[in-house]
């Protein structure tokens, strides 16, 4: 299997994921999935930019995404799939797309949202998400950057 990481982050990719995560990871192709982001060409355009040199990059809207993933299109690459909110990812999980765990990163603060880390803020619906994710057995954590430690997700969503 080639997905070596998967993040939550909405800034998609920026500073923490085009520079330490896909060094750390030795990543080939970073996924950004998002119905949304893959209709939106400014937006696109500006993840291209912020792709590190030597890296692919796909924007993909969620099914085109699985059924990519699914038919061993980039098994020969190291895959970091990036989205926005966890609903992207648990539609991939239940597109049939085989992932372990869930790196929980930075998810901005909104007048709807309650904090759950000084940079993870949460709605309800995604707090039942990331529920559904944890009973389908994916493994959910919050690590901002490599050097901290990796934090159980779950523990720190249900104080």
């Amino acid at each position: 299997m080639s997905i070596i990481g998967v993040r939550i982050d909405g800034r998609l990719i920026h500073g923490q994921v085009a520079n330490l995560w896909t060094t750390k990871l030795n990543i080939s192709r970073i996924m950004v999935v998002d119905d949304e982001v893959a209709q939106n060409d400014i937006e696109k355009s500006g993840l291209k930019l912020a792709t590190p040199a030597g890296v692919k990059l796909s924007i993909l809207p969620i099914e085109k995404a699985a059924q990519n993933i699914l038919a061993g299109k980039y098994d020969s690459q190291r895959l970091l799939i990036i989205a926005r909110k966890p609903d992207r990812l648990l539609k991939l999980v239940e597109l049939g797309v085989p992932i372990k765990e869930i790196n929980v990163g930075n998810m901005s603060q909104t007048s709807e949202t309650r904090s759950i880390t000084k940079s993870i803020n949460v709605v309800d619906q995604d707090v039942e998400t990331f529920n559904q994710l944890n009973e389908k057995g994916v493994h959910l954590i919050a690590q901002m950057v490599p050097s901290d430690k990796a934090d159980d997700f779950m523990s720190l969503l249900n104080k």
